[in-house]
């Protein structure tokens, strides 16, 4: 009988331990996911050739509440129109990121709060004009491969809200950005992704310009 209620007590014991590392681990993940960064990775070509489908990389979210957002960043952010459900099970898959189907994009920065926007096509190839200036962009794949900008698209000229950003891909000819959505919410964004860890042959910092 005394063995019995020892092997009861040692299943008990082990039981709680495997319970209480589970809970350590979980509450650690949360812990780094919503204050230090997150993995992600890239499952389009919008970010060509800054990101290739396939990279994975860091988004780091240390500085969010301490610095805004500049032009030339590359953030991972929710679209305006995606809808989080915050029921428990989905808050607590987007906060561990386990089997979390939150739809989610990259892009790069490219108009700021009260920026005067603009995209024009001068001889077959496509500008970004920023406040009346022709904006310089290194890092785009081509200023000829564009969508070229519809009655129905965002292409101004206009004035960026307070709060809102306007959003593009480095491959102008193959993103769903900002020209077909519109203005970004500053509460809509996730990080700043800084660094590419894998494949290891393009490990690297991101450039920012």
């Amino acid at each position: 009988m005394q063995d019995d209620d020892l092997k009861n007590k040692k299943t008990k014991s082990a039981t709680a331990e495997i319970i209480e590392t589970i809970i350590f681990v979980l509450a650690a993940v949360i812990l780094i996911r919503f204050f230090i960064g997150e993995l992600r990775w890239i499952p389009s070509s919008s970010m060509y050739p800054t990101l290739i489908e396939g990279d994975r990389i860091f988004v780091e979210k240390i500085t969010k509440p301490f610095s805004k957002p500049k032009r030339g960043d590359v953030v991972v952010f929710y679209p305006p129109d995606e809808i989080l459900k915050t029921d428990f099970l989905s808050v607590t898959s987007r906060l561990t990121g386990i089997f979390c189907k939150d739809i989610a994009y990259i892009k790069r920065i490219i108009g700021l709060p009260d920026d005067k926007f603009e995209i024009k096509k001068e001889e077959n190839e496509f500008f970004v004009y920023i406040n009346d200036e022709k904006l310089d962009e290194p890092y785009i794949l081509d200023t000829k491969d564009w969508i070229d900008c519809r009655d129905d698209m965002y292409c101004g000229p206009f004035t960026i809200p307070d709060n809102h950003y306007f959003m593009m891909g480095d491959n102008r000819g193959n993103s769903q950005d900002s020209r077909f959505w519109g203005f970004l919410p500053e509460k809509n964004i996730i990080g700043h992704a800084v660094f590419k860890f894998w494949p290891i042959l393009r490990a690297g910092l991101i450039p920012y310009k």
